[in-house]
C-alpha cells in the first residue's frame, strides 16, 4: 500500500468492454504484468430495432483468451447496468466476485434463478476494506448513489494508484447511510493518484445534483393527497426510492402492494440486510390487495422505462392479470426515460391519461432525483484526487467529450486527459496515457432470457429453431380507434408440418381471437403481439409437441 505514481515497474493495461459511448453494459478490464482485475460486470436493456432480444451484455472473449491471469470481479455497487450480465458471464469466466452486503444481496438473487449460487464464490466486503489480487490491491470506499452500499475503488498497482468512482454523487443527505466518505477520496489524492476514472453520464448538467432526499418531499404530497390508488413504477433495485416510497405510504395510512417478481425479491433481501425499513403489516399480498379500498392501497411495480412486458405498461394497457386501472388512480413514474427509450414511455404515459389516470413523472414533479454527479459534483472530484491523468467513463461519448473538456477546465494537462471508445486498449505509466494500436472485441452479446448456452446471436439461435420446428406468422389486422379484428388471423407455416394443418389452424385462428377479446381497445401492439405469441406457442406444444418459431404480425388501420 501507499505505492506513489513515481514508482514505476510497468505500464497499466486497460481494456473497457463496455459503458463506454453508451448508458449501461458497465464492464473495464485493468491488467498489470500477469494480473487483471474486472470492474463491474454489467447489461443494457434492448433498443427499439434489436426484436427477439431480451438484454445485451459484454464480449468477454479478450477475458477468455487471459482467464488464467482474471484474478477476481470487483463491484462498485448493484445496479443492473453494473451486476446484470454476471449470472451469464460467471458459467465462462469461473472467477471471484466482490461486492458490499447489498450489492451481493441482489446479485445472490440472479445467481439463484440461474442455479449459479452454489457454484460462484462470492465475498462480501465493506467500505474501507482492501483485499489482494495479485499484484492489484483493492480498497472500497463509501460514496453515494440512488442506491445504498455503492462504492469507489482505489485500485494500487505497482504503477501507481488507479481510482474509479463508480456512479455517484455527492449526496449530504442520503436516505440510507452516510454522506460519501470525501475524506478518504481526499487522503488518496495526497498519496497520489495516477490515474482517475470518473462517472460521466451527467456532465452535461449544471451545478449538483439534488440529494435522493429531494425525492421523499416531492411524493409526500402526492400521496397525501391522491384520492384513489397511487401506483409508482421504479427500477426494481433503486431501493431508497422504495424506501421514500413506503415512508410516504405510511405517513398517510396506505398498504403497499408490490407487482413484479424482481422488485418483490429485492425488497425482501433488502428489508433482510437492513437496508429497507417497514412495519411488518406495511404489505399486503395479492389477494389480500382487492380488499383494500383504493384510498388505502399504494401500487409499487416495474416499468418506468416503458419496457414492453414490464408492469407498468401492461396496466396501461389492460393486459396486467393482476391490477386494472380504475378511474382516480394516480400514477407516478419516478425515473426519467433511458435516452432511446422516451418514445416506449411516452406510448405507456399516453395509454394512462385515456383511462383517467393523474400522471406525475421526472423531476418537474419532484418525484425523480438523478444518482450520478453533475458538473459541480464532478469538478469536486477531481480536485480533491488531483490525478496526474484522467479518463472519463460511464456515459454516451458527448458525455466523455464533455467531462474530458471539465477536466481540463479544473488544470488537469490537455494531453493528460484521454476520451476512448469501447475496445480501445490504453496503455498508462509515469511517461503518459496514450490508445494502442490493439483493439479488444467489445461487440453486443444478445440475450434471449434462455440459458447461458443459448446466449449467442439471436440469429443463430432463430436458425436452429427454425431447422428443427420450422416457422408459424400469425397475420391480424385491428381497427385502431377500438381494436376491433378486422382482418384474420391468417396463419401461415413453413416447415411446421407437412400434411393435415387446416383443422389445427382453424382451432388455432379461434384461439387467437379468444386473446385478442381481451384486449382494451386501446392496448398497446407489443403487448397485443406478445400475448399472441405466448398463447399460441403454448397452444401449438400442447397439441404437437412442437416448438416453431412465432411471429405475430398485427397491424393497425
Amino acid at each position: 500500500m501507499g505505492i506513489k505514481w513515481t514508482s514505476l515497474s510497468s505500464a497499466i493495461t486497460l481494456v473497457p468492454l463496455g459503458g463506454l459511448g453508451e448508458i449501461g453494459r458497465n464492464m473495464l478490464a485493468i491488467s498489470c504484468q500477469e494480473d487483471i482485475v474486472v470492474v463491474d460486470s454489467g447489461l443494457m436493456f434492448p433498443e427499439q430495432e434489436m426484436l427477439g432480444v431480451d438484454l445485451v451484455i459484454p464480449d468477454i472473449s479478450w477475458l477468455l483468451e487471459r482467464v488464467e491471469r482474471v484474478r477476481g470481479i470487483v463491484l462498485t455497487h448493484g445496479h443492473e447496468d453494473h451486476i446484470g450480465a454476471l449470472p451469464y458471464i460467471l458459467p465462462r469466466l469461473d472467477v471471484p466476485v466482490y461486492g458490499t452486503a447489498l450489492t451481493l444481496g441482489l446479485l445472490r438473487n440472479k445467481l439463484r434463478d440461474h442455479g449459479l449460487i452454489e457454484s460462484t464464490e462470492l465475498h462480501t466486503v465493506q467500505p474501507g476494506d482492501v483485499k489482494s489480487f495479485g499484484c492489484f490491491e483493492v480498497e472500497w470506499v463509501h460514496t453515494t448513489h440512488s442506491i445504498p452500499d455503492a462504492c469507489a475503488l482505489a485500485i494500487r498497482t505497482p504503477v501507481g494508484l488507479i481510482v474509479h468512482s463508480g456512479d455517484f454523487k455527492v449526496d449530504t443527505t442520503p436516505v440510507q447511510g452516510e454522506p460519501p466518505d470525501l475524506a478518504r477520496l481526499a487522503r488518496l489524492g495526497d498519496e497520489g493518484v495516477l490515474l482517475l476514472l470518473s462517472d460521466s453520464t451527467n456532465a452535461e448538467h449544471d451545478g449538483t445534483t439534488p440529494s435522493e432526499r429531494s425525492v421523499g418531499d416531492g411524493l409526500s404530497p402526492l400521496f397525501a393527497g391522491a384520492g384513489g390508488r397511487i401506483l409508482m413504477a421504479t427500477f426494481a433495485s433503486n431501493i431508497s426510492r422504495l424506501q421514500q416510497a413506503v415512508n410516504a405510504a405510511q405517513a398517510c395510512e396506505r398498504k403497499c402492494f408490490i407487482v413484479g417478481r424482481s422488485m418483490l425479491k429485492n425488497v425482501r433481501v433488502a428489508e433482510e440486510l437492513g437496508f429497507l425499513h417497514a412495519p411488518a403489516a406495511m404489505f399486503v399480498s395479492p389477494k389480500e390487495h382487492e380488499s383494500v379500498p383504493d384510498a388505502e392501497l399504494a401500487i409499487l411495480c416495474t416499468g418506468a422505462q416503458g419496457e414492453p412486458l414490464s408492469a407498468l405498461t401492461r396496466i396501461a394497457a389492460g393486459e396486467h392479470p393482476m391490477v386494472k386501472l380504475h378511474a382516480g388512480d394516480t400514477v407516478i413514474i419516478s425515473a426519467n426515460p433511458i435516452p432511446g427509450n422516451e418514445e416506449a414511455v411516452h406510448r405507456t404515459i399516453n395509454n394512462l391519461y385515456r383511462h383517467g389516470a393523474r400522471v406525475f413523472n421526472s423531476s418537474r414533479h419532484r418525484v425523480h432525483a438523478s444518482g450520478h454527479a453533475s458538473r459541480e459534483e464532478l469538478k469536486l472530484l477531481l480536485t480533491l484526487t488531483r490525478p496526474k491523468y484522467f479518463i472519463p467513463v460511464h456515459g454516451e461519448y458527448r458525455h466523455l467529450a464533455v467531462h474530458a473538456q471539465l477536466a481540463r477546465s479544473v488544470g488537469i494537462p490537455a494531453e493528460n486527459v484521454l476520451a476512448v471508445d469501447n475496445g480501445v486498449v490504453v496503455e498508462v505509466d509515469a511517461s503518459g496515457v496514450r490508445r494502442t494500436d490493439t483493439r479488444a472485441p467489445a461487440g453486443y452479446v444478445y440475450v434471449d432470457g434462455l440459458s447461458i448456452e443459448e446466449a449467442d446471436d439471436v440469429v443463430f439461435r432463430d436458425r436452429r429453431q427454425l431447422a428443427q420446428d420450422g416457422v408459424v406468422i400469425v397475420i391480424l389486422t385491428v381497427e385502431r380507434s377500438t381494436g376491433a379484428v378486422v382482418g384474420g388471423p391468417e396463419l401461415v407455416s413453413r416447415g411446421f408440418l407437412e400434411d393435415d394443418t387446416a383443422h389445427l389452424f382453424d382451432e388455432a385462428g379461434e384461439h387467437v381471437l379468444e386473446v385478442q377479446s381481451g384486449f382494451a381497445p386501446d392496448a398497446d401492439w407489443t403487448v397485443r403481439q406478445a400475448a399472441i405469441h405466448e398463447a399460441l406457442s403454448r397452444f401449438l406444444y400442447r397439441r404437437t409437441k412442437r416448438r416453431p418459431l412465432i411471429l405475430p404480425v398485427v397491424t393497425e388501420i
